[in-house]
């Protein structure tokens, strides 16, 4: 399957299932969409705790509900070459300073990182240079790093000079106009989960200045535009021609799938989440308006010790002011109740997810493809070490008869 063809039936089964997938279902005691597909929240609501577990880490695999969804067909369309080739580990001091997972993520995505003969070679978004410092080393090239924020930028120093690795770390806003300096023809650029924006800006510009690119997306919500932009021109024609258009919100969906934490951080999520719902259903009598209202996040270690503190906090932010003689337990209850219902109906919704994550990482291949460039897209690592293992490996096509 070409990459056209994967992106334009792609595209075809998301618009045909959006009413699904853009459902949120904490936002709705009463479903939309579950007269249009009925016996599926009724087989997803009666799923055991277990099954609700095991489809969350995996929704394709022996699926009770391929009945009502095209499982296997997306199962196909987000099946991609995985592009890990194992090899010798690097050496252990070169991973000073480098917490243990984000270490072994750069230990897969260095050798995807294919660097031609005398080519000079950028890391963008750099951080404190973690990847330039183990691709230097590798590859004995000088690597330069560009990273907006000076304390990193001096941290990173001080690393790559006291290991002895050829980095310059630069000060620079990759946003900003004069970012296209450290690109250019026979120079090649690697970003290892480069957020939105921040990504999008590298492939506008490796492309103008036919730099080679290695490329592992990340965050594609976090963006300025309020609805996506394609980058190819083709991404543009399938959104058009399907009546698909994605809303910042909807690019969340593409990045919710998370490797397992630990246990203290899933308890903190999940009475988060009860403890929200259960103030939904508070809010909505109060108010007298059956609509969900958005509550700001609160940073783990910030939440309120009970649930009726939660519920204060979340009303002094809407202000809105709560009547005396809430039953505050029984209100607890059912947020708990209530979630536990709404983890089950996101089951649909997350099969969805890589399908739409892989979409926009074929936009961005479509892009480099109409730019001239011949792409590999597939995987570096196993998604168990981190969900966002998508990497496009691109280099322009030569013009030479």
């Amino acid at each position: 399957m070409t990459h056209a063809e994967r992106f334009t039936h792609l595209a075809e089964r998301l618009a045909e299932w959006q009413p699904l997938w853009r459902c949120l279902p904490f936002q709705h005691p009463r479903l939309p969409w579950r007269r249009r597909w009925p016996g599926l929240a009724e087989v997803l609501l009666a799923l055991p705790e277990s099954e609700v577990s095991r489809l969350q880490e995996d929704p394709f695999t022996d699926s009770p509900l391929a009945a009502w969804l095209p499982v296997e067909e997306l199962a196909r369309l987000v099946a991609l070459p995985a592009l890990a080739e194992p090899g010798e580990a690097l050496p252990e001091a070169w991973g000073e300073g480098v917490g243990e997972r984000k270490w072994r993520q750069i230990q897969a995505f260095l050798p995807q990182v294919e660097v031609a003969r005398n080519e000079a070679l950028v890391e963008w978004c750099a951080g404190k240079g973690h990847l330039s410092r183990a691709l230097s080393r590798h590859h004995a090239i000088e690597v330069t790093a560009l990273e907006w924020q000076p304390s990193l930028c001096v941290a990173g120093q001080t690393l790559a000079e006291r290991q002895g690795a050829r980095v310059t770390l630069r000060e620079q806003d990759v946003m900003a106009q004069d970012a296209a300096r450290w690109l250019g023809k026979g120079s090649g650029v690697a970003a290892l989960h480069a957020c939105g924006d921040l990504h999008r800006r590298l492939l506008t510009l490796a492309v103008e200045a036919s730099s080679a690119v290695t490329l592992a997306p990340c965050c594609y919500q976090r963006t300025a535009d309020d609805t996506y932009r394609p980058l190819s021109r083709l991404g543009a024609e399938l959104l058009t021609a399907h009546g698909l258009a994605l809303t910042r919100d909807d690019l969340v969906l593409a990045v919710q799938e998370t490797v397992t934490a630990p246990r203290g951080v899933q308890r903190h999520r999940q009475r988060a989440g009860a403890w929200r719902l259960g103030f939904d259903r508070l809010q909505r009598q109060v108010r007298g308006v059956d609509a969900y209202l958005a509550v700001p996040s609160l940073a783990y270690g910030q939440m309120p010790e009970t649930f009726e503190g939660f519920c204060g906090w979340a009303a002094q932010q809407k202000g809105i002011a709560l009547p005396a003689g809430v039953d505050w337990r029984g209100l607890e209850a059912a947020g708990w109740e209530r979630q536990a219902q709404v983890s089950r109906l996101e089951l649909a919704r997350h099969l969805f997810r890589r399908p739409l994550e892989v979409w926009l990482a074929l936009d961005r291949t479509a892009f480099l493809e109409e730019a001239g460039y011949s792409v590999v897209l597939g995987t570096f690592c196993d998604r168990a070490l981190t969900p966002r293992n998508l990497v496009l490996k691109a280099r322009r096509r030569s013009t030479d008869p």
